[in-house]
């Protein structure tokens, strides 16, 4: 089974502000959406608390909680980040949705990042994703959008592929 991160970061690498997105940037929820659709994904307690409407629908929600009775409607339940990879049963890849601590601890095990590059700084963040050393990657898309009518900022839509070691 193939591990891939997805995420969106600022120019400084922040993901997050009060646990919510550092802004609505329609393009990269229609990508998000698209990539992620017919897949398990896996998340942190807060990441699913911050969906307005529960479960994200026509995908596996995987929760990593230490609460062992945490038991919200629609979602599997996991207790550590090896334990939510293998209760991943959708066909197909697994997709890493965060939050910072989820990202940190699957790193490692990831060969492919989905990443969005917004062209800004938010100020007052307070989660962020871990350094990427680009000397251990490689970027095999890259997709840029200017800021228009609907996406408030520019961003830069890459895939990133582990090296592997020699």
């Amino acid at each position: 089974m193939n591990y891939i991160i997805i995420v969106a970061i600022d120019r400084n690498g922040a993901i997050g502000k009060q646990g919510q997105l550092l802004c609505h940037l329609p393009a990269d929820m229609k990508h998000f959406k698209e990539t992620t659709m017919g897949h398990s994904i896996v998340m942190g307690r807060k990441t699913f608390e911050s969906f307005p409407k529960g479960a994200l629908p026509g995908r596996q929600n995987i929760v990593i909680t230490r609460n062992r009775d945490y038991a919200p409607k629609g979602v599997t339940v996991a207790h550590s980040i090896d334990e939510a990879l293998a209760a991943a049963t959708m066909p197909g890849d697994v997709f890493i949705i965060g939050g910072e601590e989820i990202y940190r601890a699957s790193f490692p095990l990831v060969n492919t990042i989905y990443l969005t590059v917004i062209d800004h700084k938010f100020r007052d963040v307070d989660a962020h994703f871990p350094r990427i050393d680009m000397r251990s990657w490689t970027i095999t898309a890259q997709e840029e959008h200017p800021a228009d009518d609907r996406n408030p900022y520019p961003f830069t839509f890459m895939t990133l592929q582990r090296k592997r070691k020699l």
